[in-house]
């Protein structure tokens, strides 16, 4: 049988793990991914599974590309979440006009990046917006082509909003030329993911390069019936899944040699670590499989025509779930290891490290259990979280 693109995906990303291990902390060092290995990623097709086909994407089902997100995840947490930041700036392709995306996604290994949240303001100025603001979190922008800022919008002095009162936002597509990188990454976890401040002083976007997210009608392709908040979520799980899969494997691998102090017996051996690893093991699989039910869940609705409600609450619940059981995983596996775990020649430092950065995301905070709580209870609640 022929493979399919989504079966090269996997395969090709199973095939770089073992140099992601290798390069880890190298890349956790330089607090970015290196040039050369962005573009080997560019170059496997990873950062455009969510572009559209019209302008060269691949339009990869969501599941196909989390399980491709999460596979690089067991290699390193810093470029699988790279990977997974590029390709959900990529939907802004589905709602830019087709002469601007044809010019900014130009060949098959164009990167983007950026923040979707609207800390920037964009004066409303003839044929487009003066734009200013700075924006943390800008994850994979060094490696980026163009980059993405949300910004909130002022017309006559006033603030743009919708109805219900809150801020208008577009997210302004701009060359890497025009950014200005701040130096503010020094973290404990997924340092290697370049996720520094970035700025753009007094800058020109033409009209034709903002895109207004829940304003512009995305194209109408199943991909882009997802909801934003969603896409971006499901991709953090990802990357948990995977840290929380390389912290079992690692720590099956240290059981077998390990014999703790006053013991004659390999840690493998003691009731406790078999406790703890089927415990693991069982948690990690079964959030991975509410996870993987609730994407093919809506991806089938998608399809159809229409994501539910019912199938919008799932994902933001599954994805949340999946990150906290994720990370609970990795902390019985980096307690289990005892003192080999704290050793910098031990992935097990770097993979509780990289998860507990992954759970402070707000995509994947309590808030999210609130909402997804209150619709699970019949209450009134806002889909604009969903």
């Amino acid at each position: 049988m022929t493979p399919t693109p989504e079966n090269d995906l996997r395969a090709a990303a199973t095939a770089i793990v073992p140099e992601l291990r290798a390069r880890a902390e190298a890349v956790e060092e330089a607090r970015r991914l290196p040039d050369d290995l962005s573009t080997r990623l560019a170059t496997e097709g990873f950062y455009r599974m969510y572009a559209p086909v019209t302008y060269g994407g691949l339009e990869t089902p969501p599941a196909i590309a989390m399980e491709t997100v999460e596979t690089l995840a067991t290699g390193d947490g810093a470029p699988a979440w790279v990977t997974f930041i590029a390709i959900t700036s990529t939907t802004a392709l589905s709602i830019l006009p087709e002469a601007t995306c044809r010019k900014v996604f130009s060949h098959p290994e164009t990167t983007m990046a950026g923040v979707f949240a609207p800390r920037g303001k964009a004066i409303v100025v003839d044929g487009g917006f003066q734009v200013e603001g700075q924006w943390p979190w800008g994850s994979g922008t060094q490696n980026a082509d163009w980059v993405l800022a949300g910004c909130q919008i002022i017309r006559d002095g006033e603030l743009e909003t919708h109805a219900n009162g809150a801020p208008r936002g577009r997210m302004m597509c701009v060359p890497r030329s025009e950014i200005e990188f701040v130096d503010t990454w020094y973290v404990s976890g997924l340092a290697g993911t370049g996720s520094t401040d970035f700025a753009i002083r007094d800058r020109f976007v033409p009209e034709a390069f903002a895109a207004g997210l829940g304003v512009d009608a995305p194209l109408d392709r199943p991909l882009y019936r997802f909801p934003q908040f969603g896409l971006l979520a499901m991709g953090i799980a990802a990357v948990a899944l995977g840290l929380g899969r390389a912290a079992i494997d690692e720590m099956i691998e240290v059981a077998g040699g390990k014999i703790p102090d006053a013991s004659r017996r390999s840690l493998a051996q003691r009731p406790n670590a078999q406790t703890e690893v089927a415990l693991a093991e069982a948690g990690l699989r079964s959030a991975r499989a509410f996870y993987y039910e609730a994407i093919e869940r809506a991806w089938a609705e998608a399809l159809d025509g229409r994501i539910s409600i019912d199938s919008k609450r799932d994902i933001r619940l599954a994805t949340t779930h999946a990150t906290r059981a994720a990370a609970e995983a990795v902390d019985r596996m980096y307690t289990l290891a005892g003192g080999t775990s704290v050793y910098r020649r031990s992935p097990l430092q770097r993979i509780f490290r990289d998860v507990h950065v992954a759970t402070q995301h707000m995509m994947v905070g309590p808030a999210t259990l609130e909402l997804t709580g209150r619709l699970l209870l019949g209450l009134e609640t806002s889909e604009v979280g969903l």
